[in-house]
């Protein structure tokens, strides 16, 4: 096991073994529920939006994204500057083209990559910024 995957682990055991604070229902409270109702998030956005949180949850993905955040960038350079094998570098590029995230066009025998969503971008950007300030 990683030492990722261990500090992960204790810090969810931490998490969850937290009270979650509750309250006792309250006859007033129906307006509060009907506002609250029309601000919810639609299931089918709530599915779209999970999936590119699972997209950017992966280690791999994340490093991938943040060598194509500024420039496009041909395969066989990702998995040098990765140190990763070029099946496993096109597993996580096609992941990441099946939800638009990134986009590749190929030049004779190369093919170069990146960052389609500039929405997706500016997550990443967001989040870089929150984990850095952590």
């Amino acid at each position: 096991m990683s030492m990722y995957s261990y500090i992960q682990c204790d810090e969810m055991e931490q998490i969850n073994s937290l009270p979650a604070p509750i309250c006792a229902p309250d006859a007033d409270e129906t307006a509060d529920i009907s506002l609250l109702q029309a601000k919810l998030l639609d299931m089918k956005t709530a599915i779209s939006l999970s999936e590119i949180f699972k997209a950017l949850s992966d280690p791999t993905r994340l490093r991938l994204i943040s060598l194509l955040a500024e420039n496009e960038v041909c395969v066989h350079t990702l998995e040098a500057a990765m140190g990763m094998t070029q099946s496993a570098v096109s597993h996580q590029l096609r992941y990441l083209r099946q939800l638009g995230i990134v986009r590749y066009r190929k030049e004779g025998r190369h093919v170069y990559y990146a960052i389609e969503d500039e929405h997706v971008q500016m997550l990443f950007e967001q989040g870089l910024l929150h984990a850095r300030h952590r």
